[in-house]
């Protein structure tokens, strides 16, 4: 369960994975932006959704995934609704990293409809990696 905070009236809402539909908020009825964390237990109930799913493998240490959180965080609130960020630590959930073969990180990998569509290493411009995802927002 994440604890996300609505922009529009700063009410603390639970969100549980759902895989239809996108979190709301209780209060004031808008979309929140959907941004969660996952491990292993969690992964499978998390990256089912009904948009597509932008999971990013980072760690503590990482420089480069520093940089690209604060951007994927904005993309999520600008693509409300319509994109679910997911954040595995991979020094937390080696064996979610292997199986994903994120052997440099930051690595993005998108899923839509259970199935890899997208994979991106490495941290983008914010206009590249807007032009990287352009595909999948749209659909």
């Amino acid at each position: 369960m994440a604890i996300i905070t609505c922009p529009t009236c700063n009410a603390r809402n639970r969100v549980t994975p759902i895989a239809q539909g996108v979190p709301r908020c209780p209060r004031c009825k808008s979309n929140l932006p959907w941004v969660v964390d996952a491990d292993t237990g969690t992964f499978t109930a998390e990256t089912t959704a009904s948009v597509p799913v932008v999971v990013d493998f980072w760690a503590a240490w990482c420089g480069p995934c520093r940089m690209i959180s604060p951007v994927l965080e904005d993309l999520a609130k600008r693509h409300v609704g319509h994109l679910k960020v997911v954040k595995v630590d991979v020094d937390a959930n080696p064996g979610l990293a292997t199986r994903f073969g994120a052997r440099s990180i930051p690595l993005l990998v998108v899923i839509r409809d259970g199935q890899e569509v997208e994979r991106v290493v490495g941290a983008l411009p914010r206009a590249a990696l807007e032009q990287r995802l352009r595909s999948v927002l749209a659909a």
